[in-house]
């Protein structure tokens, strides 16, 4: 037994009450560099408790749809922002809390040219690259203490492609 979930394109309105988007779309905020670069300026609240924020790399094994969705977790003690090293698509799932548990998740699949910043004690899935090698620069707390919650669903959700 399952439940399902439609994954939709990630945008900023959609996702907004679970984190920033990171995209580099439309204007640049500012130009900097002798006219020679645009920068989207602080797209991302990094809310770190207690320790520092640090930039790690990951490589997650490439996963397919439709995904059985058995755990989700959130970090409470800071932000974690994930930003795609390639132009492929990854899928990011969120969820809203729920009396301390994640409730009815909801799946977006970015355009490859996307990053996601989930603020601290956001519920979501673990990192999902559509297409290998799955490279990710990440921002997160680095520091002590127990900075992470899993969540086990008794009935797993499956998520499937739009």
């Amino acid at each position: 037994m399952s439940r399902e979930i439609v994954a939709a394109a990630l945008t900023a309105e959609a996702f907004a009450p679970f984190g920033d988007v990171l995209e580099a779309a439309g204007a640049p905020d500012r130009v900097i560099n002798q006219g020679r670069c645009g920068r989207w300026h602080d797209l991302a609240r990094l809310d770190i408790a207690d320790g520092r924020a640090g930039i790690s790399l990951f490589e997650a094994e490439a996963r397919s749809l439709p995904l059985t969705l058995e755990m989700m977790e959130r970090h409470p003690l800071g932000a974690q922002a994930f930003l795609p090293m390639s132009d492929d698509p990854f899928l990011v799932v969120v969820a809203p809390d729920d009396g301390g548990a994640p409730g009815r998740p909801r799946a977006f699949l970015t355009s490859g040219a996307q990053g996601v910043n989930y603020p601290a004690g956001t519920w979501h899935g673990v990192l999902t690259p559509l297409a290998a090698p799955g490279r990710f620069a990440v921002v997160d707390r680095i520091g002590a203490g127990d900075n992470l919650e899993e969540h086990w669903f008794d009935v797993p959700w499956v998520v499937r492609a739009p």
